[in-house]
Parts: structure tokens; C-alpha cells; sequence
């Protein structure tokens, strides 16, 4: 007898980050959008949206939830949310969508609209699949979402390592951030690195939400990075970093705080910041490992509250 669909809180696949595609029969080949990651349950009375970390998500996003109200009861997909900018993704503005209020959610999903990339099933019809093979899965994915279209889709896919280099030299304009590799006949492993991934760069924008240390001259930025929705603190800023940061963080401020992860330390407390600034990182092969700021840049646009 198969088992029940999951329920959240429901631990997410991973990928592995390595330097170069894999190749060789028995591979397929995703582009990685930089967005949220998502997990969409549809019940027999309701939908639920949970992040990467296990957060309930739902009220942020009321264009998805509705959406998700098309599929079929016993459906739970496995994607990325993005928000569309001038033809490219937009993590800020994603962030944004993620961070508000149910008050100011219904305002910003009219402003900023998002979309669902959907890159695995987890359960049709209220049966768990995830211990069937990734191509049957995709097949019943593109079957489950075809119908559908809008906002509600499947990434592409590519058993080609020739169109998927092709992908991996030009849809970074678009801001795709690299590919993802899965063999064919894997199952789907919650909180494992099975997958593999290649990111076009080492380097990425995140969103600054806070800061440890003083406001003028911050020790270091909390950050959310693409992919995920759980704060992190990067390494400590230098000095004249410390002196900018200060001074783009001025007309930021905001009321309370919270916890994030600090690499060696664990948890220590922030100062949140309204959102408005984006810092270009480059970080380690972990999540929790710190990120290297770089650089500095302002967001323009409207923030979400």
C-alpha cells in the first residue's frame, strides 16, 4: 500500500555545489532560479505554502495560494518562487512578497505578481511518489500543470548536456543563477544532497535585512540569500565597507530584531533594517559558513512591510 502525501513541516531536497555539470547517460538538467524555495500542499480543504526552513508561508503569497487552488486535492510541489523584473528575476523584490505582512501581502502581489517554478511532485492524488524515479515524477508533473499554465509552472528540463550548457551561457541575462543536475532514476531524498548544482558565479546578491553591531559603523550584515529564507551573518564587514554600510543602513532603520546564524558563533541577535539594500556576497559551499560582502548597492522601488 503507498504511503500518505507528506505533510508539512516537510525537509527539502538539497543539491550538492560542484565545479563542473555532470555528464553521461542517465542525467537530466535544470536551470536554478533565484528566488524562494517553496513547497505548495493541496489538500482536500486547503493550501499550504511552507519555505525551505519549515515556515508557513501562505498569507505572503495569496496570488500563489489561489492558484494552487486548481490542483488537484493530494497534490505537493516542490519549486522556486520568483519575481519577475524587466525581463529578469528579481530576489528583492521576492523578498519583499516573502517579508510582508498578510495586511500588505494582497497590495504586493498586485504590484509584484510571482511565479511558481515547479521542479518535482512529491504526491498526486494523495500518494507520496517521492520514492519513484525523477523521470516518472517529471512526467507526472508536466502532466499535473499543463492544464494549468501561469503562475503554476514547470521549469524546463534537458537530458542534453549540450542544450544545457547552452542554457548555462545565456539565461544568466535573465538572471538564472546556474543548473541543477538529477539523475534520471532518483528518488526524491528530504534533507539529503543528492542533486548537484553549478552556479554560473561565486558570487551573488542577497538581501540585507539587519545588522550585528552599531548602526554607524556595523561589525557585520544579516542577509537572506537566494534559495532560501533563513538569516544568516556575514563575515565581519571591513573598515571602510563598515563606514558605507553605516550610511546606507541610516534611512533604513526599523523597529525590533531577531535571531540568525553566525558562522562559529550560532544564533546571536540583530537589528532588523526596512528592506532597500541589496550586498553582493560571495559565500562558502554552506548556507551557515559565512558570506563575504563585496560590495554595496541600494534596491530602488517600493518596500514591502
Amino acid at each position: 500500500m503507498s504511503a500518505e502525501a507528506p505533510r508539512p513541516p516537510l525537509a527539502v531536497a538539497l543539491a550538492e555545489a560542484v565545479a563542473t555539470l555532470p555528464r553521461g547517460a542517465g542525467w537530466a538538467y535544470e536551470p536554478k532560479f533565484d528566488g524562494h524555495r517553496m513547497v505548495v500542499f493541496r489538500t482536500a480543504e486547503r493550501v499550504v505554502l511552507q519555505a525551505r526552513s519549515g515556515r508557513i508561508i501562505t498569507a505572503a503569497f495569496p496570488d500563489l495560494a489561489d492558484a494552487a487552488r486548481e490542483l488537484a486535492p493530494g497534490t505537493v510541489l516542490d519549486g522556486e518562487v520568483v519575481v519577475w523584473t524587466q525581463g529578469r528575476t528579481d530576489f528583492a523584490a521576492v523578498q519583499r512578497r516573502a517579508a510582508a505582512t498578510p495586511a500588505r501581502a494582497p497590495l504586493l502581489a498586485r504590484r509584484l505578481p510571482a511565479s511558481y517554478a515547479a521542479f518535482d511532485l512529491l504526491a498526486q492524488a494523495g500518494r507520496d511518489v517521492r520514492a519513484e524515479p525523477y523521470e516518472r515524477r517529471r512526467a507526472r508533473l508536466v502532466e499535473v500543470l499543463g492544464p494549468l499554465g501561469p503562475p503554476l509552472q514547470a521549469v524546463p528540463m534537458t537530458t542534453s548536456v549540450e542544450t544545457a550548457l547552452t542554457w548555462y551561457e545565456t539565461l544568466p541575462a535573465s538572471g538564472i543563477e546556474g543548473l541543477v543536475a538529477k539523475r534520471l532514476n532518483g528518488p526524491y531524498r528530504s534533507g539529503h544532497r543528492a542533486w548537484r548544482k553549478v552556479r554560473h558565479t561565486d558570487t551573488r546578491e542577497a538581501v540585507v535585512i539587519g545588522h550585528t553591531g552599531g548602526p554607524n559603523r556595523p561589525a557585520a550584515l544579516v542577509l537572506v540569500l537566494p534559495g532560501d529564507d533563513v538569516p544568516v551573518v556575514s563575515s565581519p564587514l571591513p573598515a571602510a565597507l563598515r563606514a558605507e554600510a553605516g550610511r546606507a543602513l541610516a534611512p533604513l532603520t526599523a523597529e525590533g530584531g531577531g535571531m540568525a546564524v553566525a558562522a562559529g558563533l550560532g544564533e546571536v541577535a540583530y537589528r532588523a533594517v526596512a528592506p532597500g539594500l541589496l550586498a553582493e556576497v560571495e559565500w562558502a559551499t554552506t548556507r551557515h559558513a559565512g558570506a563575504t560582502v563585496l560590495r554595496l548597492r541600494e534596491t530602488g522601488g517600493e518596500a514591502g512591510g
